[in-house]
């Protein structure tokens, strides 16, 4: 009888599949585990680590991005190998994978976006706020998106969280307040063209149901020559909803009571401003020649659900937005993968609870797959919420180990001999130390907290010119 995994003589080896916080998480529960012999390799088809703290936390919020000297620790345990500029699908298949390890789990994140299926959607100056983000982030998979700022003065973002208000804070910002951060270098030069003097705001519920934080409408108010907007209509909560809002948390109720005072304080004589809509939602973007030049809303009113939670229902009452660019902020949503089964309603890899499932919609785990972060949940949460979520995840991953539930690899893990025969030019947690300072330094030559390549070929020429 073999040696169950997780002891000296057979070590329970697991690779994840991204290198975004819920996959750092996954690997420090199992690298925290006691009594347990465990290898864990990550993959990541970039050449970066870290995924959204790197490509997505907007470059003013370096605070957040910090979370990353975390990862760095985990990183340090020698029981832990880094492999980037892999892609599965393309230089590694799942079928590798499994011939490699006891278990994967797949924390590949959500790299697409919604669409919201309405006409005028593919116009030019129509974009998704995924793409923005990236492209201010010096996202290898954004960096040639292209963003007329300097003919725009109106910006309609459509969304209410967290997402919409960082693009909002990034248009309406003076770009030398960003010019010291890592935004890349292209886009702090198209910024520094921007017209753009009004952001309209669009949000499909009330303002008791925005999913911003506080701290993010409070950032953009702060902002030097900005005024944020809001109508006293908008801020007249009818009876249900005043009722849930005692129900809800202090931050929703605190993001209430400061919307409240920019409505009740009225309109300031600023030069920039952010509009916040509420009950409002686009059901056609227009224009000619193919550009967008309004952004056709309609109108709601809330009414409760079965368990009295204000719901937005559509009424008979439509405006028209003039505008020169939008940004839909709805939402991120995976990109399926073949091989692995794939929930297309959520956008989501297939998984009970973290076990991924043989088919999408069926009952049967797939044993040895697991799934953490956005692709198991959906794009919910900040980045502290993978913590739980993936610990969640490893338990799942321990209970079937206790139950001898494992894939049967290989007696010695081959991966790194396969992407060497297979002339792949995987870079290791070091080529990664190396490229990390080296961007550090150039960013301090330039003023800045880091200086990003923009591209992946840019990024490997830098990572072989450090190898010496």
């Amino acid at each position: 009888m073999s040696q169950r995994p997780g002891t000296g003589e057979v070590p329970l080896r697991v690779c994840t599949i991204g290198s975004g916080p819920s996959a750092f998480y996954a690997a420090e529960s199992l690298l925290k585990t006691p009594g347990l012999e465990v290898r864990v390799d990550m993959f990541e088809r970039l050449p970066t680590p870290f995924g959204l703290v790197r490509g997505g936390v907007a470059p003013d919020h370096q605070k957040i991005k910090s979370v990353s000297k975390v990862y760095d620790k985990i990183a340090e345990d020698p029981r832990f190998r880094f492999f980037g500029n892999v892609r599965i699908g393309r230089d590694l298949a799942i079928a590798d994978l499994e011939r490699n390890y006891h278990a994967i789990v797949w924390a590949i994140g959500c790299e697409s976006d919604n669409r919201l299926g309405i006409p005028g959607e593919d116009l030019a100056g129509v974009h998704s706020a995924t793409e923005f983000v990236g492209w201010y982030n010096g996202h290898p998979d954004h960096r040639d998106r292209s963003f007329d700022l300097a003919r725009a003065q109106r910006v309609v973002v459509v969304g209410n969280g967290n997402v919409a208000m960082d693009v909002s804070r990034i248009l309406l910002q003076p770009a030398e307040r960003l010019a010291t951060t890592d935004i890349a270098d292209h886009a702090l030069s198209i910024l520094r063209q921007s017209t753009v003097r009004e952001v309209v705001l669009l949000g499909r519920r009330g303002p008791a149901q925005a999913a911003f934080s506080p701290k993010e409408i409070e950032e953009i108010a702060e902002l030097p020559d900005v005024d944020v907007a809001v109508s006293a209509d908008d801020m007249q909560l009818d009876p249900h909803s005043a009722a849930w809002l005692e129900t809800q948390s202090r931050s929703v109720q605190r993001t209430v009571k400061f919307l409240q005072e920019c409505a009740a304080r009225g309109p300031q004589d600023r030069p920039k401003r952010l509009c916040c809509r509420f009950l409002t939602a686009p059901i056609a973007f227009e224009g000619n020649s193919g550009r967008l030049q309004r952004v056709r809303v309609q109108h709601a009113e809330l009414a409760p659900d079965a368990d009295g939670t204000p719901r937005a229902k559509p009424i008979d009452r439509f405006t028209t937005i003039e505008a020169d660019l939008v940004l839909k902020a709805v939402g991120y949503r995976g990109i399926e993968l073949p091989g692995l089964a794939f929930d297309s309603k959520r956008g989501i890899v297939a998984n009970r609870d973290g076990r991924a499932l043989q088919t999408a919609g069926g009952s049967d785990v797939r044993t040895g797959h697991y799934v953490v972060g956005w692709a198991k949940r959906g794009p919910t949460g900040l980045v502290g919420t993978n913590s739980p979520d993936s610990k969640a995840t490893i338990e799942l991953l321990l209970e079937d180990l206790r139950d001898g539930k494992t894939m049967q690899p290989a007696p010695q893990c081959g991966t790194e001999a396969t992407l060497r025969n297979k002339g792949i030019d995987f870079v290791s947690w070091s080529d990664w130390l190396q490229l990390d300072a080296h961007e550090r330094s150039e960013g301090e030559a330039r003023g800045k907290a880091r200086h990003k390549e923009p591209s992946t070929e840019a990024l490997m020429r830098a990572v072989r010119a450090l190898r010496g």
